[in-house]
């Protein structure tokens, strides 16, 4: 019988679905404990993982049978593609599985950092009653910038025009017919000015050598004073430190950070008391509805590259 292991959270009812078809290792401590795994994998077939599990070198000369890595998401920069590709392993994301999950954050958040009413717990529970320091803004006629136009910007340039947002587009790979049937959307040639217009920015790119630090202090420098940023895509695409000064000294209103350049955040972390700071645990992606339709879109993946699952069935 194929064995599959299992690193990271997945929906229970999934793997028991796994559980009936192969030998499943089902482990959430194998992410934070190397040895382990590699010794958990020695003899699988196939490995599941989200995107702390690193599928490196080592770990695919560690499994020798391996024959597939499934992905709980989409991004990849955790997986070594070359190394896959000169071994015959298949890679398999989940593509789809959490364009609604994410969008549905990146506009909440655009929502509570335009509206800047929503970090007043402190001070009123302290007897304070900030209101007039706490007039925001409304996001209706505001401009989301969107840096990269894939599948889940487009899920959140949809939203945010049924907002009535104003939705502009940087993304230097996009083909000049892509926008066909989007009108109400505005491409920009240059990432300086979709910046300087944007009042919320939101971005929608994989971690590169080219997108590392894509919003550094120069880029932060073209935003406006009372724009936001919001990142739900990968860590190492935001220089924190830059991020981090610019909060403090005003010239950025405000940011939220669902993604990190260390995961987790070591203990004293840079960003620690920064203001107008929001941050959440890499979760930007996974609701209750989304990690199931994601557990069996990875589950269902594997399985057919085994060969237990028909294309189509």
């Amino acid at each position: 019988m194929p064995k599959i292991v299992i690193t990271e959270f997945m929906d229970e009812g999934v793997v028991k679905e796994l559980e009936s078809h192969f030998e499943v290792v089902f482990d959430t401590d194998l992410v934070d404990d190397r040895r382990s795994l590699l010794a958990a994998v020695a003899d699988a077939d196939g490995i599941i993982v989200r995107n702390r599990t690193r599928v490196d070198g080592e770990l695919l000369k560690a499994a020798p049978r391996l024959k597939v890595v499934g992905r709980l998401g989409v991004g990849l920069d955790n997986i070594d593609l070359p190394e896959c590709e000169s071994l015959g392993v298949i890679v398999k994301p989940a593509h789809g599985g959490n364009g609604s999950s994410v969008a549905e954050y990146v506009l909440s958040g655009a929502l509570m950092l335009r509206r800047q009413a929503y970090l007043a717990s402190q001070d009123m529970l302290a007897g304070k009653w900030p209101r007039q320091s706490l007039i925001g803004r409304e996001v209706a006629g505001s401009v989301l910038g969107l840096v990269g136009f894939g599948a889940i910007a487009r899920e959140t340039a949809r939203r945010a025009l049924a907002l009535d947002m104003q939705v502009m587009i940087f993304d230097p790979h996009l083909a000049p017919d892509a926008l066909n049937g989007w009108d109400r959307v505005v491409r920009h040639q240059h990432l300086a000015s979709l910046l300087a217009e944007s009042d919320v920015v939101s971005l929608h790119v994989p971690l590169t050598e080219a997108t590392h630090h894509l919003i550094d202090s120069t880029s932060i420098g073209y935003m406006k004073s009372d724009a936001v940023l919001i990142n739900a895509a990968r860590g190492g695409i935001v220089d924190e430190k830059a991020l981090a000064t610019a909060l403090r000294e005003g010239s950025l209103a405000g940011a939220l950070l669902d993604v990190f350049e260390q995961e987790p955040l070591p203990a004293g972390s840079l960003l620690q008391g920064v203001p107008n700071l929001i941050l959440t645990p890499h979760i930007a992606g996974v609701t209750k509805e989304s990690n199931t339709r994601i557990s069996q879109m990875t589950a269902d993946n594997v399985r057919e590259v085994l060969g237990q699952l028909e294309v189509g069935a």
